[in-house]
């Protein structure tokens, strides 16, 4: 009788494809980015229960709602960002020049406000593909390049709106003709429940699941993935790096603009100054939400969640009654427990692989 041949390893070793492994459903849950995000969601959701009276009223949870989401629209296309390893610190800003340019353009040339909302739009687009080729074709960190972006529209939008409405804020273009069908579309509230209900929550959980959609199920998602991961890899199996970067910088501009045209339509002026700052809220929202400062792993629903915790913390203090500043403390403070808590999980999920 002739032995058995060894496997083709030469090791004697069975040998079995790690993509054929049966994974368990609770592998799958800890390899899910957004899992410390949600522990601590719903660690501060039952925390503000018991020490705020007012927090669970239906009127207090859909100011909560609110709040994510004015910072959840921009968390979304921040944390694609960080999946694909690159920074935008003009984001914020880009809020409030998204605003201004509806609201200037629209006064100034005194046209129906949707012409305005149109030319900002292309305008905002071009603010994120800007920085989208500036990174590609100098090769510099995302973070210097966006940093010149944010200190020029700063000045712009403090210097331009000087200069054409005379003064730091735009004029209002409430009675304008168009202006109340943008604010249907941008600012309007709607009534569920008896509990009333910002629209700027329907785009917020629209865009969660677009962007979800396209990490998950298209060729653009594994594009985002791979140049996170390593660009030098994917650009060798055939990744257009630049051209993802582009679109990743102007999903960050698309999603401004749509922050933007709410907060003008909200308030019907802009003051010039709003914004700064933001860009740290929205990356602290993705990294509480899973998103590695490396690129390459995270998630859309993620940011959501963080989004989430940035706005039952921001309103659960006021609810209890607590001196408001405070709150950076807790917001810096989640930061940190979540960072260690991802890598925590990682470390687990890569020890039973």
């Amino acid at each position: 009788m002739s032995a058995t041949a060894p496997p083709a390893g030469g090791d004697g070793v069975d040998h079995v494809d790690e993509r054929l492994l049966r994974t368990t459903p609770l592998k799958k849950l800890l390899a899910r980015p957004e899992l410390g995000s949600v522990v601590g969601a719903i660690a501060v959701f039952a925390f503000f229960a018991v020490v705020a009276d007012s927090f669970l009223r239906p009127a207090s949870l859909g100011t909560v709602l609110y709040a994510a989401s004015t910072l959840g629209i921009m968390a979304v296309p921040v944390a694609l960002l960080m999946i694909g390893g690159e920074f935008d610190l003009s984001a914020g800003v880009l809020v409030t020049s998204s605003a201004l340019v509806s609201s200037m353009f629209s006064y100034q040339m005194t046209a129906n406000v949707w012409v305005g909302v149109g030319v900002s739009l292309l305008v905002t687009l071009a603010v994120g593909a800007f920085n989208g080729f500036m990174l590609t074709r100098t090769k510099l960190p995302s973070f210097i390049i966006t940093l010149g972006t944010f200190l020029m529209l700063t000045g712009l939008n403090l210097g331009l709106t000087k200069l054409i409405a005379g003064t730091v804020s735009t004029k209002s273009i409430a009675d304008m003709e168009g202006f109340p069908s943008a604010h249907s579309v941008f600012a309007s509230t709607l009534t569920v429940g008896g509990v009333e209900l910002k629209v700027t929550i329907l785009w917020w959980l629209g865009l969660v699941a677009v962007a979800t959609w396209i990490l998950l199920r298209t060729r653009f998602g594994n594009w985002i993935f791979a140049v996170g991961g390593g660009a030098d890899a994917a650009r060798a199996v055939g990744v257009p790096v630049y051209r993802t970067k582009i679109g990743l910088y102007m999903g960050v501009a698309f999603c401004a603009w749509i922050a933007g045209q709410h907060l003008l339509f909200s308030f019907d002026v802009v003051q010039s100054g709003e914004g700064v700052g933001n860009e740290l809220i929205y990356i602290i929202a993705a990294v509480i939400g899973g998103c590695l400062i490396t690129g390459g792993y995270g998630s859309a629903i993620g940011s959501a969640v963080g989004a989430l915790i940035f706005g039952m913390t921001s309103k659960g203090i006021v609810y209890a009654e607590w001196n408001p500043d405070w709150f950076k403390f807790f917001l810096g403070a989640m930061l940190l427990l979540a960072t260690l808590l991802n890598a925590w999980i990682r470390k687990r999920v890569e020890a039973t692989k």
